[in-house]
């Protein structure tokens, strides 16, 4: 039995090849039309030819995702929202992880010389000078999803550490909770740097000192139990700030472990608000840093780069809000 053909999939939706192009492809068409190209599509079980296409447009029709760790909730629904957007324009999203070195961030920029995408979605985790510049080099459209300096000529969308720890520390204080530590990843990184420095200026806003500080190896659960013993040599905070939910899930653990009640004794909150703030116990008060929605709007700004690459670069910020739960009274 011979493959379905668009010619005759044109045949039975009573139109020309190049209206079912158009409709395929998610170009603007009449509904009555796309109607008839879906339904003579799905009848003759027609399956485009990928390779042919993209041969014929110079394009893959596939784009690419880069995040420093694909374990990560966070990063988990920032996929889930590119892919939505994406898909609904046509394209393939590829995921992949970077590790926390920028020196593999560099050589994954590199490497889209390769041609296997049409674009570059990248988070980095840290930013160098190697990085900006195989970023301004690259040869095929970048959208950041993080902080890059302006230098590099990039769309960006990023969070507003700053103000998500300004959050957490006014609802800390408007619950009377004064002693408040925090365990941050690391500091040479990202959102490392930009939520130390939002922690400083939010308790600096409120004349406090922080209680005490501590700085895990990396921003994951294994790494937060490892940190979280430095932290509680010091016994004087009743609340702490962790720059992800993750770090912050590991601190609860070790609590539990030391004899100390969340949040009678000591209070929690989280960054990202991810699905895992919901399912800890208790569950967890977090920052929502709008991961869904920055990549949500990175795919748009990386969609329209495609289309337009000659465009000013955009440099958008995503506002966060406060979800209370039971870590904090």
């Amino acid at each position: 039995m011979s493959r379905p053909t668009i010619a005759g999939v044109a045949r039975a939706a009573g139109v020309s090849v190049a209206s079912v192009s158009r409709v395929l492809n998610g170009l603007p068409a009449t509904e009555e039309m796309t109607e008839r190209v879906r339904r003579a599509v799905a009848e003759l079980g027609y399956v485009p030819d990928a390779r042919a296409r993209s041969l014929k447009v110079g394009r893959t029709f596939q784009l690419t995702l880069a995040v420093a760790d694909v374990g990560n909730p966070v990063y988990v629904t920032m996929m889930r929202a590119v892919e939505e957007v994406v898909s609904a324009a046509g394209y393939r999203l590829v995921v992949t992880t970077t590790g926390p070195e920028v020196v593999d961030e560099v050589a994954l920029v590199q490497g889209m010389a390769r041609g296997y995408a049409d674009g570059l979605l990248i988070s980095p985790i840290r930013v160098d000078e190697d990085l900006v510049k195989a970023i301004r080099a690259c040869e095929v459209p970048v959208v950041v999803a993080g902080s890059v300096p302006s230098r590099a000529g990039v769309d960006t969308v990023r969070a507003n550490s700053p103000k998500g720890m300004l959050l957490a520390v006014d609802h800390l204080v408007s619950r009377g909770r004064t002693r408040i530590a925090f365990l941050n990843g690391p500091a040479d990184t990202v959102p490392g740097a930009a939520r130390a420095k939002g922690f400083a200026e939010a308790l600096k806003a409120h004349d406090l000192e922080p209680a005490a500080l501590a700085e895990a190896s990396d921003f994951t659960f294994a790494a937060s139990r490892i940190a979280a013993p430095e932290l509680l040599k010091n016994s004087g905070f009743d609340a702490v700030v962790c720059a992800n939910d993750l770090l912050a899930v590991g601190l609860m653990h070790q609590l539990a472990a030391a004899g100390l009640d969340v949040p009678d004794d000591v209070a929690v909150v989280g960054m990202d608000d991810s699905e895992l703030a919901e399912q800890s116990f208790p569950p967890l008060t977090s920052v929502n840093l709008g991961s869904a929605e920055r990549g949500r709007r990175a795919a748009e700004l990386l969609l329209a780069r495609i289309e337009d690459n000659e465009r000013t670069p955009r440099r958008i910020v995503v506002q966060p809000s406060l979800s209370i739960r039971r870590s904090t009274p």
